[in-house]
């Protein structure tokens, strides 16, 4: 198959990936890695030095097994874990096509390692709220600087809806995400823009699961949203990085104390 933008009847061919060629392994191999390791390593090569993109067809199973002289079962085992990094896409009946290389991989990794034992450590969950927690606060200036002058009746809208729900003391995902993607459409950054939205999904995922907020905390939650987003329209540095810390900070509370419980220093 041809790659995109060539205009030639012969396909470029895929070539080993070895520690002297100019585009190296991201690894040295090794015997733990093996020919699978290796023709993964050709594979995402290829797709570099051709300038294949999401959707783009990749060559046949027998095409790659001539071109690297490995065999099929590993082929298939690279093309596997490649589709597990949504890196390709096996799409049954047509081939291998270049995925989009999303951040679901990350997500469902963090979110089975936050899950492995809830009951008594809260420490991943801990780390990811402080990374988002981060995230927000990094970029804090382009945000306030995008929305200085503004004014978003849609997001003014879902704060209330937050605190209509929070008074009835069920928390609000879907507002939640919302309100976030909303503020954060404006920055040209699209690597932050996917992380933001990374971490707020594996920390919803498990966040139920563990049973830390109370109906107070949720109320605070809600409330610090509208301070958020009333700080980036007037343009107030300062107070929207106060505002993120009032956001996350209950739920950074209830899970130091959560974590201490579980290991039976009782909190007095």
């Amino acid at each position: 198959m041809t790659p995109k933008g060539k205009n030639t009847h012969e396909r470029p061919t895929l070539r080993p990936v070895t520690a002297g060629t100019e585009r190296k392994l991201t690894h040295s191999p090794t015997r733990r890695h093996g020919r699978s390791y290796e023709t993964m390593a050709a594979i995402k090569d290829y797709i570099l030095q051709n300038n294949l993109q999401p959707g783009d067809p990749l060559p046949t199973e027998a095409s790659i097994c001539e071109d690297l002289g490995v065999s099929r079962s590993s082929v298939r085992e690279a093309i596997s874990n490649l589709t597990a990094l949504d890196i390709v896409e096996v799409r049954h009946g047509y081939g291998t096509f270049v995925a989009n290389a999303s951040m679901d991989p990350m997500v469902e990794l963090l979110v089975f390692r936050g899950l492995l034992n809830p009951g008594s450590d809260y420490r991943v969950l801990i780390e990811i709220v402080e990374v988002r927690q981060a995230l927000d606060l990094a970029f804090a200036p382009a945000v306030v600087h995008a929305w200085k002058g503004k004014y978003s009746e849609a997001l003014h809208k879902v704060v209330e809806k937050m605190e209509e729900i929070a008074a009835r003391g069920d928390s609000f995902p879907e507002e939640d995400k919302y309100f976030h993607t909303k503020l954060l459409s404006p920055l040209d950054n699209q690597l932050f823009r996917q992380l933001t939205e990374a971490f707020w999904d594996v920390h919803t995922a498990i966040q139920p699961m563990l049973q830390v907020s109370t109906a107070k905390d949720i109320l605070l939650t809600a409330s610090a949203h509208g301070d958020i987003l009333a700080a980036a329209e007037a343009g107030n540095l300062e107070q929207y990085k106060e505002a993120v810390f009032s956001h996350y900070a209950p739920l950074l509370r209830n899970l130091d104390e959560a974590r201490n419980k579980a290991r039976g220093l009782e909190t007095t």
